[in-house]
């Protein structure tokens, strides 16, 4: 399994909850140490060498009302953002509502529409949740997904 490796930001966090949780339990440690103690989680030889290899991500703001497009379930949607609550290690939870409900079923016998759905995504716009096939049930078209 491929693990991308976390903007420069996050392994800092990473960091911080090592020192923290470690003086929670009487066994302080430097910043340092628990720099290098990140780097060595993340199969580098030092802090600076992680450094390097990390880059520093956009980090992505949804908003209430913000507009949104992609896919749900492999459909094409466009909507907006109703409700947002940011998560940790740039996770969003997020409840988006369509302009025009998308129908969840393929059975030519019936179907069942949506019009609102509640996901979590990450910083790449998408779930972690998959289908059947593999594809995320929602990918959310990201200017920051997206280089330059």
């Amino acid at each position: 399994m491929d693990i991308s490796l976390p903007s420069r930001a996050a392994l800092k966090a990473q960091a911080k909850r090592l020192r923290s949780g470690l003086a929670d339990t009487g066994q302080p440690i430097s910043h340092a140490q628990a720099l290098e103690a990140v780097a060595h989680q993340w199969g580098a030889r030092d802090w600076n060498t992680l450094h390097a290899q990390a880059r520093d991500a956009p980090q992505p703001q949804f908003t209430p009302s913000q507009r949104v497009t992609d896919l749900y379930l492999g459909h094409r949607f466009a909507g907006k953002v109703k409700a947002v609550n940011a998560k940790t290690a740039g996770f969003w939870s997020l409840t988006l509502v369509f302009d025009e409900p998308i129908d969840v079923v393929t059975s030519e016998y019936f179907s069942s529409f949506r019009r609102q759905v509640s996901c979590t995504v990450g910083s790449d716009g998408k779930t972690a949740e998959k289908t059947s096939d593999g594809q995320p049930h929602v990918v959310i078209d990201t200017h920051w997904s997206h280089p330059n």
